[in-house]
């Protein structure tokens, strides 16, 4: 299926623009750039609660809470952006919207970004947060059992592998996972990666250009908490929904993770939007599937929280 229309005229619009790709500029002005997209991304609803709060280890979150009900569920939010682009205020619609669809506390995570941060750093950092969350639930009106992740793109990874230590270490306690787009190992070979390579949205050389600037060691594109496409142990995972965007250089390797979930005996759900780029969540704005998805993923959390 091609470009839906709407994704279709949307980036024509930004092509017509002709903006230099991420690749081609300094950290410091990518992320000015990118800051300056919130226009595009939406207003978010208005919530009962939204405060920013530093965990102990120095990392910033922003908390969102759409009622009054304590302990509420949590969704642990890690953003998209290549793991050099964006922050808490980049993804505060997006949040908001979530908090409101699901009935649960959000939970947004600024971690280290890279260059000047690389692998581990941001990893570890979502990790952190989790467990403090977990471990002051109580303080946070938090439900310490009902404690999720989730994440767009490079978001996605960082709650993949969040979710492998988790597993790993026997702590924090995941409740699920909820990955949408996400990246999950660098292979720059797959039929997605073909197709949609240019003139989509996300190419396939600036999805290069972040994973040299986030794994800098090549021994470390193996490392599950990394590439968590590359761990040889995917039993014992919480329940995990992958969506994924059928015009997106990361459509297969979403998917891929999603098939060998279920063959390790995982509950999963898998959700394709078809003519959809990369990213398309965020715009809410531009795509009724925008709007369409958010409503869909909102449900289905609200509905597995109360299982």
């Amino acid at each position: 299926m091609p470009l839906h229309p709407q994704a279709k005229s949307f980036l024509d619009l930004i092509a017509k623009k002709n903006a230099p790709p991420w690749e081609d500029l300094a950290p410091s002005v990518s992320r000015t750039m990118f800051d300056g997209l919130t226009a595009l991304f939406g207003e978010g609803p208005d919530l009962y609660d939204v405060r920013d709060h530093t965990i102990a280890a120095g990392t910033p979150v922003r908390i969102y809470r759409p009622s009054s009900g304590s302990p509420l569920p949590a969704i642990m939010y890690f953003h998209g952006g290549g793991w050099v682009l964006g922050n808490i205020e980049t993804h505060d619609a997006l949040c908001r919207h979530l908090a409101l669809a699901s009935g649960s506390a959000v939970i947004s995570v600024d971690y280290r970004l890279a260059p000047e941060h690389p692998f581990p750093a941001a990893f570890d950092d979502c990790y952190e947060a989790t467990h403090y969350v977990s471990k002051h639930a109580g303080e946070l009106g938090i439900d310490p059992n009902r404690i999720a992740v989730a994440g767009d793109s490079a978001g996605g990874n960082l709650a993949a592998a969040v979710t492998l230590k988790a597993r790993d270490e026997g702590t924090p306690n995941i409740h699920s996972q909820w990955l949408i787009y996400p990246v999950l190992e660098a292979n720059f070979d797959t039929a997605s990666y073909t197709d949609f390579a240019t003139d989509h949205g996300l190419t396939r050389q600036t999805m290069q250009f972040f994973w040299n600037q986030y794994v800098r060691k090549e021994t470390d594109r193996s490392n599950p908490y990394a590439a968590p496409l590359k761990t040889d142990h995917l039993k014992d995972l919480p329940f995990t929904q992958v969506i994924t965007a059928e015009c997106d250089v990361l459509r297969d390797e979403g998917e891929q993770f999603a098939t060998v979930l279920k063959e390790a005996g995982v509950v999963v759900e898998h959700k394709r939007y078809e003519g959809m780029p990369h990213g398309f969540m965020h715009f809410a704005t531009a795509f009724d599937d925008a709007k369409k998805a958010m409503a869909e993923l909102g449900e289905a959390m609200k509905s597995r929280f109360q299982d």
